[in-house]
């Protein structure tokens, strides 16, 4: 690292008057500072508190710091630890128990049970997954006493208390398994939709319609500063409301890694229109990207969610207009060339992490997504409008619940009839790293000679 800051530092003082050196010496500069930034986040995983306690009994007190997930027969608390056996410690941990009773966001506990370090699966590292989010440290089962309630930020709690508000309208009003997915689109809680479904979801490539994507920010947002605009707010005071509220909207669902890249895109788009400029969807993937591993740069490691949504997007930027204009002669119905375009580019960038995390091909997914996405913006735009009206007025919720209700039927229908399909899904096992960096080398060759091309056709 000492050796890329001494040449960034030549380059750029040196070579000042050649641009590209410059450059180059600001890239090795960068260099240096992300491998620094790594090596502090690795540091502090290997000096965390909680390390001598593994295996040990333990009785700490602390409060929850995240919205419980509720699962079918028990609860994962996340735990802020402030006391342990006495002693002032600031860790996290993260507590099974049983569904009951119930806890919610701000209670403080005192714990007693047996502190557990994280397995490594075959196939799957759980210690290095829960470490990005700094947590090293597991308990299941224990012995939980409620100390207090109301623990935590104020803010957090009343968002939070919010959501759970619309989660309780939305399951009182429709059935499962549609709300177990409506919840999903809403709010990317898949905590009520069963592992059969999960797994179909799986066979048949559309389990991000269940993760908080860029489309809930854009429509969220957009809802907001149409709807603030229609009431006599002027144009900037409508969108510092709609970029407050987007960030609000991340907070009450729990801020996973594909709601805080979504929110940086929605914000900086947000931001592009408001100063009148252009907006390169690259650069913003990109800024949202380096915003997000400079604040953790464990993700790039251990983050599947985060590799697969960040390339899904790039996939979309990059390689959907392409495709689009490859398809002029498919007839736009309900945004059906949109839709092929944009699934193809998102699992075309996708598909190596997919296949060497993973091991699967899901054949049948362009068609499945074909079938369903078009309809996901007018559900979730439904399923926040009955469920706020449902816990005002529950027979008006109710009534606007049906259309919602009928098109979650039919996508449930389109997913288990496809999951159903001989060899919809192709098995490939032992893939070896190479795959994923000819794959990606092929992938971006490929998109630069179309880009290239699409250019030669735009001067002609």
């Amino acid at each position: 690292m000492l050796g890329f800051l001494i040449l960034s530092t030549i380059f750029i003082s040196v070579f000042w008057r050649y641009k590209k050196m410059v450059i180059f010496g600001f890239c090795l500069f960068l260099l240096s500072a992300g491998v620094w930034r790594h090596q502090t986040a690795e540091l502090r995983i290997n000096n965390n508190g909680l390390r001598k306690h593994i295996g040990e009994e333990i009785s700490l007190t602390g409060f929850i710091f995240s919205q419980p997930s509720i699962g079918e027969k028990s609860t994962k608390l996340l735990v802020q630890a402030e006391d342990l056996n006495g002693k002032e410690i600031k860790e996290k941990i993260l507590v099974r128990t049983w569904k009951y009773p119930q806890y919610e966001y701000g209670d403080r506990l005192i714990i007693i049970g047996l502190l557990e370090e994280p397995e490594v699966f075959e196939g799957f590292n759980y210690r290095e997954f829960l470490a990005k989010d700094n947590i090293y440290a597991l308990m299941y089962f224990p012995k939980i006493e409620l100390v207090d309630k109301g623990s935590g930020s104020l803010v957090t709690r009343y968002l939070f208390s919010f959501k759970s508000g619309l989660s309780k309208s939305l399951n009182k009003i429709m059935p499962s398994p549609q709300s177990g997915l409506l919840e999903g689109l809403m709010f990317g809680d898949e905590d009520n939709i069963s592992t059969e479904w999960k797994e179909k979801f799986n066979l048949t490539g559309t389990r991000h319609i269940t993760a908080v994507s860029g489309m809930n920010t854009t429509i969220i947002s957009t809802l907001v500063l149409g709807f603030l605009l229609s009431l006599g707010f002027w144009r900037r005071q409508a969108f510092y409301l709609s970029v407050i509220f987007i960030f609000f909207y991340i907070l009450m669902i729990g801020a996973p890694a594909s709601a805080i890249r979504a929110g940086i895109m929605g914000a900086l788009f947000l931001t592009a229109q408001h100063l009148g400029r252009v907006s390169s969807g690259f650069r913003i993937i990109v800024f949202a990207g380096a915003i997000m591993l400079f604040l953790n740069p464990l993700l790039l490691k251990s983050d599947v969610g985060f590799q697969l949504s960040f390339l899904a997007t790039l996939g979309l930027v990059l390689l959907q207009p392409i495709l689009s204009s490859l398809f002029k002669k498919i007839p736009n119905i309900i945004e059906l060339r949109y839709t092929l375009s944009a699934t193809l580019a998102a699992q075309f960038f996708a598909l190596p992490i997919l296949i060497y995390n993973f091991g699967q091909v899901p054949l049948i997914g362009p068609l499945a997504n074909v079938l369903i996405v078009p309809l996901l913006v007018v559900i979730t735009i439904l399923g926040f409008i009955f469920s706020f009206l449902g816990m005002i007025l529950y027979p008006l919720g109710q009534i606007l619940s049906f259309p919602a209700w009928f098109l979650l039927t039919y996508i449930f229908k389109v997913i288990d009839f496809s999951s159903k399909i001989p060899h919809a899904t192709l098995s490939l096992e032992n893939i070896p790293w190479i795959f994923i960096f000819t794959s990606y080398l092929f992938l971006g060759v490929v998109v630069w000679r179309l880009q290239e091309k699409d250019r030669l056709k735009l001067l002609q």
